[in-house]
């Protein structure tokens, strides 16, 4: 019996979705040539096949109905992003988001401006 498609983006498919999140539309060729300024060699048929699973998993819509079939992302970054990030905090940190944090700091000695990120959250009371 064949598997599910899996709902969780792989590192590459993630890759992929970083190119349409900054250029909004593109091509699986476009999307390949900015992944190669990126430095990232992928080959078309790579990319290809990458697109055509994103737009089955839901994550990318196609715009145009003639070829080259133009793509945008139909989930947004923020939407990725958080339900990832909640994946993680659930899995990895057994929901403490508290024991994150503490591991995000004591990973590194925190730059200037993610001082500065972390003191506007904290002032703006979390959001």
């Amino acid at each position: 019996m064949a598997r599910p498609p899996a709902k969780d983006l792989t590192e590459r498919e993630l890759e992929v979705m970083h190119v349409f999140w900054s250029r909004g539309e593109a091509t699986a060729a476009e999307a390949r040539d900015r992944l190669e300024e990126a430095g990232l060699d992928r080959t078309y048929a790579t990319i290809a096949n990458l697109v055509r699973g994103l737009q089955e998993k839901g994550f990318l819509e196609q715009v145009n109905a003639e070829r080259p079939f133009v793509y945008r992302a139909a989930r947004t970054f923020e939407d990725v992003s958080g339900r990832l990030l909640g994946d993680l905090v659930s899995r990895v940190f057994r929901g403490s988001r508290a024991q994150l944090l503490r591991r995000l700091v004591d990973e590194r000695k925190l730059t200037a401006e993610e001082k500065a990120v972390l003191e506007k959250i904290l002032k703006e009371g979390g959001r």
